[in-house]
């Protein structure tokens, strides 16, 4: 096992591989590993997003008025400084609009009274609206926390074997975790604050063209600036984020496996490795945080130092106008009402605030939209996979009442994706209805592959698995799953009671059911000793109980669902000697009528199976009875008799 890279030099390797993918337009993983280029811009995200909105999308468009509404009417108090400065405290001849606007104009308090009480009423209105718009938005974003996350948990359970088993459960729980909430997330991020950004954006723009469009020429003068940090900073913060998350999956799925093997951790007294190694992935996680963190302070830092500078310039620049315009018409070269007066050059820097403010916000905004954006990205990419099988386009459906059972195969060949060597080629075989076949041979020959066709959790590369002489790929899988009953060596079990897991299969068991099946899988008698029997939690992976106990549940489960093909692992290699005959029995009585294969490793568990076939190198080497194989003297008699033979004594050092 390679010893864990130190994060300093991993972070260094991983600068070096992001400059060359950059460069070379290329997208490659943490560990610099080429993948296939994503080019999805903004605007293919955003009609993504917007489609994923569905049903919400009118909630979301009426919180959109409603913020407008409430984001203009926000902007009409700012102009009160003006009616102050100039026509109450100043000598500025007041408009006749004023008057016939404004309730007691006619007097300097009246209509001081009159502008507090109009604009406390304004903000108090435009505040409401603001309130309810963001109540909506945030509850549809709670709403699509869910909503992606069940469609992310849908597709991610109908992925290829081969795919789940690459994602690893930490994976997929950073993938539903932070992933699904960020892309929730967007309501905010992508569509209401730009929103409301680029409607106090575009009122600021008409009151300031309206009160002296001169000086909004040289507020204007800032927006290429936004377009030059978008392009210089912004667009590289997008895969940083994406980077972090895959890292944070990463470690997610690390430590997610080393607690799942805590008993062989500290069986080989590996805790201070796993924990340094831990250690590492982190301290290199947070020095990618950091190296975006520096991205994404460059844009704020800018914009801190824009906006004063550009008030300061703009009221420098107003003040001597205000100045040179006093002097030219003193002089008579202007006419007073043209002159720019205090009052406007108050309201404009009011105004130049709001108009700024937005943008800074845009720009500001942006730089955690990324993040926000890479989750998407990553939610897509699993949502775009292709899933576990098409279907059929001429299905036929099936009664499982009316199913014989016969599985055959037909000159079946199979090769696992990603790789060209064939782990069974030319396998055919006939499972008559009701009748056992036991499935023998070294590691590697197959079995477990063979199994995993008929149970139609892959398809075969070549040749056909039918049922009753149905090509099962023309069975929708579900249906086709509902008939099978599995019992694997390796018994997986789930953090619950001892009655959900029994009653894992069939939803609608009833107590005496569940009760029935432990008796026939002679596991009442240990579950009744429980401390809660039945309702007994026994932990993620039943780590409560022991082997055998775990193994007769899962028998018990088989029990219960009443299937019609039945695929047995070794079913009772973690039993006892009496336990295994008690088990024994229960089986006979599960296999009887039901088309069974089993795979065996002691061979003694199959002499009265109906067919017996010896699997080497992915081909069927011998096939027949016990007996007839007995007789024969091939293969399968060598094994028998390995098996019974006493272990030698080892050789003398």
């Amino acid at each position: 096992m390679n010893r864990e890279q130190p994060s300093g030099q991993r972070f260094d390797d991983y600068q070096a591989k992001a400059l060359e993918r950059r460069k070379a337009g290329k997208v490659t993983d943490n560990r610099g590993a080429v993948k296939k280029p994503r080019q999805r811009s903004f605007t293919e995200l955003f009609v993504r997003f917007w489609a994923m909105l569905g049903t919400h999308r009118p909630m979301v468009v009426g919180s959109l008025v409603a913020l407008s509404l409430a984001t203009l009417m926000s902007l009409v108090p700012l102009y009160a400084p003006k009616i102050v400065v100039d026509y109450i405290l100043g000598d500025q001849p007041m408009p006749q609009w004023i008057r016939d606007v404004i309730p007691g104009a006619g007097s300097p308090k009246s209509l001081l009274i009159s502008l507090v009480v109009i604009s406390v009423v304004i903000t108090a209105v435009s505040v409401g609206l603001g309130l309810w718009a963001r109540w909506q938005n945030t509850r549809v974003t709670k709403r699509m926390h869910v909503e992606v996350r069940r469609v992310l948990f849908d597709q991610a359970s109908r992925l290829p074997l081969h795919r789940i088993i690459d994602l690893k459960s930490g994976g997929v729980a950073s993938l539903l975790r932070d992933d699904a909430a960020a892309t929730g997330d967007l309501v905010f991020s992508m569509i209401y604050n730009p929103w409301r950004a680029v409607t106090q954006l575009a009122g600021s723009l008409v009151i300031l063209a309206w009160i002296y469009w001169k000086l909004l020429t040289g507020g204007l003068m800032v927006l290429p600036l936004v377009w030059f940090t978008h392009r210089t900073w912004i667009a590289r913060i997008r895969p940083m984020w994406k980077d972090i998350r895959r890292t944070r999956r990463d470690v997610d799925a690390a430590s997610t496996e080393v607690f799942g093997g805590m008993r062989i951790v500290r069986g080989f007294n590996r805790q201070r490795t796993e924990s340094t190694a831990f250690m590492k992935r982190n301290n290199f996680m947070a020095r990618q945080e950091l190296m975006s963190w520096w991205w994404m302070r460059g844009v704020d830092t800018a914009w801190a130092l824009l906006i004063p500078v550009a008030s300061a310039a703009l009221l420098l620049y107003g003040s001597i106008r205000i100045l040179d315009e006093r002097a030219l018409v003193a002089a008579g070269q202007m006419a007073p009402q043209d002159a720019l007066t205090i009052g406007d050059l108050f309201v404009f820097l009011g105004y130049l605030a709001a108009l700024l403010g937005p943008i800074a916000s845009l720009a500001g905004t942006a730089t955690g939209l990324q993040n926000a954006l890479a989750a998407m990205d990553r939610v897509l990419d699993i949502l775009d996979e292709p899933r576990e099988f098409d279907p059929p386009a001429n299905p036929v459906l099936i009664d499982p009442d009316t199913v014989r059972g016969q599985v055959t195969l037909d000159r079946v060949g199979f090769a696992y994706p990603k790789s060209t060597k064939h782990v069974l080629e030319d396998v055919s075989l006939v499972a008559e209805p009701g009748t056992t076949v036991a499935l023998v041979g070294p590691s590697g020959a197959g079995k477990t592959t063979l199994c995993n066709l008929v149970a139609r959790f892959y398809d075969p590369t070549a040749g056909r698995v039918l049922l009753d002489g149905i090509d099962i790929r023309d069975i929708p899988v579900h249906s086709y799953r509902a008939l099978l009953g599995i019992v694997e060596q390796d018994v997986f079990l789930f953090d619950g009671t001892v009655s959900q897991n029994i009653a894992y299969g069939t939803r609608e068991a009833t107590q005496a059911q569940i009760e029935q099946a432990a008796r026939q899988a002679n596991a009442h008698s240990f579950i009744v000793d429980l401390e809660s029997g039945y309702d007994t939690m026994i932990g993620e992976r039943g780590v409560k109980l022991s082997g055998g106990q775990r193994q007769r549940l899962a028998i018990a489960r088989a029990l219960l669902s009443d299937p019609r093909l039945l695929i047995l692992d070794e079913a009772t290699s973690n039993l006892d000697t009496e336990s295994e005959r008690l088990i024994q029995a229960s089986l006979k009585t599960l296999m009887r009528g039901r088309t069974s294969f089993v795979i065996a490793h002691r061979l003694s568990t199959i002499q009265h199976a109906d067919q017996i076939l010896v699997l080497n190198h992915g081909g069927i080497l011998e096939r027949g009875t016990h007996d007839e194989l007995m007789a024969a003297g091939g293969t399968y008699r060598g094994m028998i008799e390995m098996q019974l033979a006493p272990a030698s004594e080892p050789a003398p050092a």
